[in-house]
C-alpha cells in the first residue's frame, strides 16, 4: 500500500477509539473518506441511509441503547445542513455523537463556490462544546481525540469540519515541535467522590419528611439497584421523566410511571402529596407536574453541573454520579416504620393499571391504540429495545407498556421531533443486533421518513443475529397529536388542511421489500398480529388502524384545556361526534367501579 492519506489516518483513529459503524450517506465533499473505507475493507462499516437526517438519528439510537458514542458523517453543503436535526436531538437529550462533515477544497472556500456554506457558523451552536476544522494533516490527531472524549465526557454533539482536498492529503503526523500537539487514544474515566457533609445534609432532609417522592431520569439507569433501596427505605414513590422510562421495572408496586403531560395520574398525585423530593438524573422540565413551590424540601442528585438546581427550588444539589452518590447515601438513611405513605402510593398504581386497561378495552372504530400497546405488554421479550416516535404513540408508549428487567426503550425526549422512531431503531440494531426491537410510528412520521428507511431495513437486516425488528405504525391518516393540542390548547377545530393524511397502504410498501407485513383493522387480531410479528425470521411493519378520537387524556386535565376542547368541538371540529363519544367512555373508565 502507498503512503496512507489524511483519510486513511482518520479510519485507522477511529477504529482505535473502539468505532465500528459510521451512519452516513455519501457525496463529493466526503469522497476521499469513503475511498478510504474501500482501502480498509470498511471498516468502521459503513451504514448507508437513507438521508443525512436519518443518519444523525440512526447515531443518536446507536448511543442511547449501547452507551459509546454515535458517528454520523455527511457531504458538504446539503449533507451538512441535513445532519443538524438529528444532532440537535442527541444535544437536548444529552447523547454522545460525534459529526465528520466534508467541506469544499480549501483552494475554493471563499469565493462562493458550489455547496461551499459557512459550515463553522452552522454547527456553532448544535457542536458549542467542541468545533474544528482540520486543515492540515498534523492536526488531525488531536482534534479528532478531542471530540470523541469531549462527546463522552459532557454527553453532547462534537463535530470536526474536514476540506475535501484536506482528506486526500499525505498523512503527516505531528512531530516534537513548537506548536504542535500530538494527542492520544483512550481515557480512564475517575470515579467521582462524594462530600460527606453534603451526603449527610441531604440525608437529614430526606429522614425528616413522611411523605418522599422520588423523581428518577436517564442520568440514574446505572443505579437500578440503589435506587431501589432508596426507595423501599424511604417508603418513597418512584415517577420516572420519559427519558428514564427503563430506569425502574414497572413491576415494583411503589414505580408510579411517567410524569408530564404524557404521565400518570399516580405520579401526579405522587407530586402533589409529597413533602419530600429526590430527584436523580433528570432535568425534567414541567414544572406544573412537580410539587407546588415551597410544598417540598428537596434534593437533586445530577453529574452535570449545568443542569442541576435550575428545575425547582431545591435545599440541596448534588453534584456526582448517580450510582456512587446513592451508594454513599444508603447508609445515612433511616428506614421509616410508618408506611401509610407508601401503602396510599401502592393503592394508586394498582388502580391506574386497572384504569389502563379498562381504557384499552373501550371499544372504538376501528381499534383503540391504547390497545395495541395493551396487547403487546404482557408479550414483551425480556431483552426488548423498544423506541416511540413524538406523537400520540409517544402518550401510549409512556402509559401502557410495562417494562421489566433488562427492557431498554427511548424517544425523542427534549427536542420532540417527529421522525426519529424507526431510525432510532435501526441504530439499536446495530449497536444490539442480538436484541429483539419494537418501534412505534404514527402515520405522519412514517410518511416523513420512516417508510424510507425501511428500505435501510431491507438493505441490512439479514446481517443482524436477531432479525426480528417490529416496525408498528398507528394508521388513522390524522396528525393526531397536534390535532388533540389544537383542541386542548387554543379551542380550535380540526383543521384538515394541515392536519389530514393521505391514505398509505404501509403494509403494501412493506411486502415489496420482502419484510413480513400485516394489516391489523380488526382488534379480536392484535394479539395474533403481535405473536407473528414476535416470532418472525425477518422483520416485520404492522400496519394497524387506529380511531383517531380516542383521546390522549393527560393525567391532569384542567378545567381551561376541558373547556378549549369543548369549544372547538362546538365551533364545527369535523370529528366532534366521535370525539365527544370516544371521551366519555374512556374518561369513565376511571369511576367504574372495580376491585381496589
Amino acid at each position: 500500500m502507498s503512503d496512507p492519506m489524511v483519510a486513511d489516518f482518520l479510519l485507522d483513529r477511529l477504529r482505535q477509539w473502539g468505532v465500528e459503524k459510521l451512519f452516513a450517506f455519501p457525496g463529493d465533499g466526503i469522497n476521499g473518506i469513503v475511498g478510504a473505507l474501500g482501502r480498509a475493507d470498511n471498516k468502521p462499516e459503513f451504514i448507508q441511509a437513507r438521508h443525512e437526517e436519518m443518519a444523525a438519528f440512526e447515531a443518536v439510537g446507536y448511543a442511547k441503547f449501547t452507551g459509546r458514542p454515535g458517528v454520523c458523517m455527511a457531504t458538504s453543503g446539503p449533507g451538512a445542513v441535513h445532519l443538524l436535526n438529528g444532532l440537535y436531538d442527541a444535544k437536548l437529550d444529552h447523547v454522545p455523537v460525534v459529526a465528520i462533515v466534508g467541506q469544499t477544497a480549501r483552494t475554493a472556500m471563499g469565493a462562493s463556490y458550489q455547496q461551499e456554506i459557512d459550515l463553522m457558523s452552522l454547527f456553532k451552536d448544535v457542536a458549542s462544546d467542541y468545533l474544528q476544522m482540520v486543515t492540515v494533516p498534523e492536526q488531525l490527531p488531536v482534534v479528532l481525540d478531542r471530540a470523541i472524549r469531549i462527546a463522552t465526557a459532557e454527553r453532547t454533539v462534537t463535530a470536526l469540519i474536514i476540506p475535501s482536498d484536506v482528506q486526500e492529503l499525505p498523512y503527516s503526523a505531528p512531530t516534537h515541535e513548537f506548536k504542535m500537539s500530538p494527542g492520544s487514544v483512550g481515557t480512564k474515566w475517575p470515579t467521582p467522590a462524594v462530600d460527606d457533609a453534603v451526603i449527610r445534609q441531604a440525608a437529614d432532609i430526606l429522614n425528616a419528611g413522611s411523605k418522599v417522592a422520588i423523581l428518577a431520569g436517564a442520568g440514574a439507569s446505572g443505579a437500578r439497584a440503589e435506587l431501589e433501596q432508596v426507595a423501599e427505605l424511604l417508603g418513597a414513590g418512584v415517577a420516572k421523566a420519559l427519558l428514564g422510562k427503563d430506569v425502574l421495572s414497572d413491576e415494583l408496586p411503589y414505580v408510579t410511571g411517567s410524569i408530564g403531560l404524557l404521565g400518570t395520574k399516580p405520579s401526579y398525585d405522587l407530586m402533589m402529596g409529597c413533602d419530600t423530593l429526590l430527584t436523580v438524573g433528570s432535568s425534567f422540565p414541567y414544572t406544573q407536574f412537580m410539587p407546588k413551590y415551597e410544598q417540598a424540601k428537596a434534593v437533586q442528585i445530577d453529574i452535570d453541573p449545568k443542569m442541576i438546581g435550575i428545575r425547582y427550588p431545591y435545599d440541596i444539589n448534588v453534584v456526582g454520579d448517580a450510582k456512587t452518590t446513592l451508594q454513599a447515601l444508603i447508609p445515612l438513611l433511616q428506614r421509616k416504620e410508618d408506611r401509610s405513605w407508601s401503602d396510599e402510593v401502592v393503592s394508586g398504581v394498582s388502580s391506574w393499571w386497572e384504569t389502563m386497561d379498562k381504557r384499552a378495552a373501550v371499544e372504538a372504530e376501528p381499534i383503540n391504540p391504547m390497545r395495541l400497546f395493551s396487547e403487546l405488554s404482557p408479550k414483551l421479550p425480556d431483552d426488548v429495545i423498544v423506541t416511540a416516535d413524538s406523537g400520540s404513540s409517544a402518550n401510549w408508549y409512556a402509559r401502557h407498556l410495562k417494562f421489566r428487567g433488562r427492557m431498554r426503550g427511548s424517544l425523542s425526549g427534549n427536542l420532540a421531533t417527529m421522525g426519529p422512531g424507526v431510525p432510532y431503531a435501526i441504530g439499536a440494531k446495530f449497536g444490539n443486533p442480538e436484541r429483539p426491537v419494537i418501534a412505534f410510528a404514527g402515520d405522519g412520521a412514517m410518511q416523513m421518513n420512516g417508510m424510507a428507511e425501511l428500505i435501510t431495513i431491507k438493505r441490512y437486516w439479514q446481517d443482524w443475529a436477531d432479525p426480528r425488528l417490529i416496525v408498528a405504525v398507528l394508521h388513522n391518516n390524522d396528525l393526531n397529536q397536534v390535532t388533540w393540542e389544537l383542541r386542548a390548547m387554543g379551542g380550535d377545530p380540526k383543521f384538515t388542511e394541515s392536519q389530514s393524511l393521505p391514505d398509505v397502504d404501509y403494509a403494501a410498501f412493506a411486502a415489496t421489500l420482502g419484510l413480513q407485513a400485516i394489516t391489523v383493522t380488526d382488534p379480536g387480531d392484535l394479539a395474533g398480529a403481535w405473536d407473528r410479528a414476535l416470532a418472525a425470521d425477518r422483520p416485520t411493519v404492522l400496519d394497524v388502524h387506529v380511531d383517531p378520537d380516542v383521546p390522549p387524556i393527560p393525567p391532569h386535565a384542567t378545567f381551561a384545556q376541558a373547556k378549549a376542547t369543548a369549544e372547538s368541538l362546538l365551533k364545527g371540529d369535523e370529528d366532534r361526534w366521535g370525539v365527544i363519544k370516544e371521551g366519555i367512555k374512556t374518561k369513565a373508565q376511571e369511576f367504574l367501579p372495580g376491585d381496589r
